[in-house]
């Protein structure tokens, strides 16, 4: 059984590490390339935007129907045991033991990214995959390292929530002070006369810059993932009604401020035509002007933001499969808490585990295919389902928040999340709507199955 024992700050303290991690010191470079200009930073502003839209959403939800699952437990509660309501459980699963260890694994392939400017062998590859001369799959020693890392947060997490949460607020600390580091840094030796000057003809409304404008959109909203990270542990929060609404707002507020500064200090600190061929843009900020030592400090410290986001992660996906579980919408081993400890410890080995295995793919695909596994089955449906509660009077009238101006938050929230999914790469589009309909397909199966059974059963 699961107690509530986390508090408004243990829950601002996993949004935060969650949405931090290795985010904006990876995605500020790709930005620039996308939008090809210091333009690219008002990603930022939009981004911020639709995740305060957004974390309405997950708030009216979560508020009402605080449970461990986040997304999965919402549907459950709403839709019951209807075919939609089967279909869209089943499917959420589906996507988010792909989504899940994904976004875990990209914390991780940063993790080794920051990890390399200090010892460069790690990119050397140790094994090749391909067909014929062209090559595929590379595994590097950095991918071998992220994994490792992984096993040892599984380690760290196989405990008590109420030792995770202190040891969560301990990690949250270390992001805190690693990005007031670089947000001080880049104040510091911000150089009037770098200018931020945008490219001819940059801000012209047109199909190409539509889309580019999408791809970096994409970007800025993997970096604010995780403000809704309490949602899935709503089970073991303290008076979930205000603390999860609260701890969202708190920590969108705080890591966009966080963001905008960073972002702006950088670009005023290295000339952005020279930070957007950065691989490790915090880093050379540091050696640039402070030396090769204290870079690799806070290589080491940006590093510590990654654990932080990834152990964040670890500790909410790991009640996905639970919430399954007990419901009866997954097998029934993971439903099983640890008989001393009281939380899920097989769901949070297997997502651990699946992770590990993530951790061994590029860096870039893994962005790609998270962003397009997720967005339909949870962010675009939860939307639906907000309006749909609209519409059912016996749940509507139990939900102690509710977000202001509705519809204009939810209908902000879908448009940006469809226009990040419409305007995605080619590739990502195709592994996205491919796991979605392969999804239905095992659905139709399990679902045949499941009835078969119930049949038998009677």
């Amino acid at each position: 059984m699961l107690h509530r024992r986390l508090s408004l700050l243990h829950a601002v303290s996993l949004n935060m590490s969650m949405m931090v991690g290795v985010g904006p010191f990876v995605t500020i470079p790709l930005l620039l390339k996308e939008m090809n200009g210091p333009q690219a930073m008002l990603t930022w502003i939009v981004g911020a935007i639709v995740a305060a839209c957004d974390a309405l959403v997950w708030s009216e939800l979560a508020a009402a129907f605080p449970g461990s699952g986040g997304t999965y437990h919402f549907f459950d509660v709403v839709y019951g045991e209807r075919g939609i309501g089967r279909a869209l459980k089943f499917l959420f699963v589906w996507q988010f033991l792909i989504s899940g260890p994904l976004e875990m694994a990209s914390g991780m392939l940063g993790f080794s990214a920051y990890a390399s400017s200090i010892w460069p062998s790690l990119k050397l590859p140790v094994l090749a995959v391909g067909l014929g001369r062209w090559p595929l799959w590379t595994i590097t020693r950095g991918h071998f390292l992220a994994a490792l890392t992984m096993i040892g947060l599984i380690v760290l997490a196989y405990r008590r929530i109420e030792a995770a949460g202190k040891l969560m607020i301990v990690l949250w600390s270390g992001m805190l002070a690693t990005v007031v580091w670089v947000i001080a840094a880049a104040w510091i030796h911000a150089d009037p006369s770098i200018p931020l000057d945008v490219p001819p003809g940059a801000l012209e409304l047109n199909a190409d810059h539509l889309r580019g404008m999408g791809l970096a959109l994409g970007l800025a909203m993997y970096a604010y993932f995780g403000y809704y990270q309490v949602c899935y542990l709503g089970d073991e929060v303290t008076n979930p009604a205000k603390v999860i609404p609260r701890s969202m707002s708190i920590a969108i507020v705080a890591v966009a401020s966080i963001y905008m500064l960073m972002n702006f200090g950088i670009l005023k600190a290295i000339p952005w035509r020279e930070a957007m061929d950065s691989q490790h843009i915090a880093s050379d900020l540091i050696a640039r002007y402070d030396g090769m030592g204290w870079s690799h400090f806070l290589s080491l410290m940006v590093m510590w933001t990654a654990v932080a986001a990834c152990f964040a992660a670890l500790l909410g996906y790991s009640r996905v499969p639970y919430a399954a579980s007990v419901s009866g919408h997954f097998f029934r081993t993971f439903a099983a808490t640890h008989p001393r400890g009281d939380f899920p410890h097989r769901s949070l080995l297997l997502m651990g585990g699946i992770a590990v295995v993530a951790c061994l793919a590029d860096l870039e695909t893994v962005i790609a295919a998270l962003l397009t596994t997720r967005i339909l089955i949870q962010f675009i449906a939860q939307i639906c389902t907000v309006i749909y509660l609209r519409t059912r009077p016996e749940l509507f009238a139990k939900m102690p928040f509710r977000m202001p101006l509705y519809p204009l938050p939810a209908i902000v929230a879908f448009v940006g999340w469809s226009w990040v999914f419409g305007t995605t790469s080619k590739l990502a589009l195709i592994i996205g709507l491919a796991s979605l309909a392969a999804g239905i397909v095992a659905f139709v199966a399990w679902d045949r199955l499941r009835d078969r059974a119930l049949i038998n059963e009677a």
